[in-house]
Formats: C-alpha cells, structure tokens, sequence
C-alpha cells in the first residue's frame, strides 16, 4: 500500500506539472519589443528636470536620456519622452501614477532596491549611485559641520541618511536646487554638501572640489532603467543594447560627460 500511495503521489505531481505546461500555452504572447518597433518609437517616461539624470535641455538632455537614445538606436527605433512630474516625489514607484499607455520604459532616477523590483523589472545596472558629499577640501569628520543637503534621486534612503547626519551632529539644511548647494558651500554658509553621488561628482568637478562615498553605513545602490513585468521580449533586447554600450565604452563617455570621474 504505501507503494501504491508514492505511485499516485508521483502520478498526482506529473499531472500538475503537464497541467501548468498546457495552461501556459494560452497564455497571450509578448509581443513587447514587436509593438516597439512597429510604432518605431521607444515611449520613456522621465521626470522634467532630475540632473545629472534629466536636465530638460536639447543640447544636454542627461545621463539618462543620451543612454536611452543610444539605446533606441540600437532598438532600431525613435525615443519619445513623456515628461511626469510624480517620478521621483516619494520613495514607491507604485506612486507614481504610470501606467502601460504612457512609456514602456521608465527613466530619471529609478534605483535597483526590493521595493522598485515589487513594482518593475530593471534593466542592467549601469552606474552606481548613493549618498556622496562635497566640499571645497578633503573633510577630517562630519562632527559639528553645517552641511546644505540636496535629496533629488527619491530611491536614496532620506530617512538613513537624516538619522545618520544628527547621529553625528552634523547641523543640517535643506536645499533645493544644485546651485544653492554650491552657492552656500562657495558663501561659506555651509562646510559641506551631500547630494547623490553622480550629481556630486559633477559639481566636484566644475568647482575644482573633491567628492567622496558617505560611509558604508548609507546604502549604495545601482542606477537601472524600469520595465513592465511580462515584457521580457523588450526587457532582452534593452539588456542587450546596455551590455553592448557598456562593452563599447558609450556609457563611460556618457558617464565622464555628466558626472565627471566616477567616486571609487
């Protein structure tokens, strides 16, 4: 008897394997990249102004936009941008409000965390990024500084890095715009800035600075492109166009143009 209780058992498995097999097959095809080209146009939504990632100039259009359009070049197709003022406000993608209809691609800020990978699939890694601070000299310690902050890429952890800053009593004040935390480093207002670590390099470099890593204590993350999940025909071909432009040296060129040299 127990003999015969493994055989149906086993029998009972295989049947449920076949059935799931059978049942993928009406499963809709994925016709993701197909629909691509046959519009002749990669639809990327990005934020109006996120730089280094999304500047909203022709001439420097970011990091982000040049990597897309090398990309869409070798989709064999146009990029069309849908400019949405809700990428990057919060920290969850799922708020948002995108949606299928808008872009097939999601750019401007898009980080490789669990909570971005609930909502999307990530193209490959392309840079790194993090918590990285600024100043007119190298820093001794953070002990006692004023410090001007610039929370733009909304998947960096704000809350660590707020937590991490009053731990070490560093005095703290927000700043909105690039050119504010360069203004109150350059008035003395501050002894430092903090921004994310593509940003910071690129102001490093423009005002002859230097820029370091915070500690390894704060996150560092990878830089991605968001995509549906189901769509792993166009997921393929956009991993494979970033591997190529990665092997070819098109993203460091594009890299060293907007963030100067990348922190070790």
């Amino acid at each position: 008897m127990p003999e015969v209780s493994r055989l149906a058992s086993n029998f009972g498995a295989i049947g449920l394997v076949l059935t799931l097999l059978l049942a993928v097959t009406f499963l809709p095809p994925d016709n993701s990249l197909k629909e691509v080209r046959a519009g002749a146009s990669l639809r990327a939504c990005v934020p109006p102004s996120y730089p280094p990632l999304v500047t909203g100039y022709a001439d420097r259009p970011g990091l982000d936009v040049e990597l897309l359009q090398a990309v869409a070049v070798r989709l064999h197709v146009g990029l069309a941008l849908n400019s949405n003022d809700a990428i990057g406000r919060d920290f969850n993608p799922r708020n948002w409000g995108l949606n299928r209809a808008q872009c097939q691609v999601v750019a401007g800020g898009v980080v490789d965390s669990d909570q971005t990978r609930s909502f999307l699939e990530t193209a490959p890694q392309y840079a790194k990024t993090g918590w990285a601070i600024i100043s007119p000299r190298p820093l001794a310690g953070l002990k006692g500084l004023k410090v001007g902050v610039l929370t733009l890429v909304s998947g960096l952890d704000r809350i660590g890095l707020a937590s991490f800053l009053r731990s070490a009593g560093v005095q703290i004040q927000v700043v909105r715009t690039p050119e504010e935390l360069v203004a109150g480093i350059a008035e003395h207002r501050f002894d430092a800035g903090i921004t994310e670590a593509l940003l910071a390099t690129r102001l490093a470099a423009d005002q002859k600075w230097v820029a370091a890593w915070m500690p390894p204590e704060l996150k560092r993350y990878g830089l991605v492109f968001g995509l549906w999940k189901g769509e792993l025909t166009l997921k393929r071909a956009i991993d494979q166009a970033i591997n190529d432009l990665a092997a070819d040296g098109t993203i460091v060129a594009i890299l060293a143009r907007y963030a100067g040299v990348p922190l070790n």
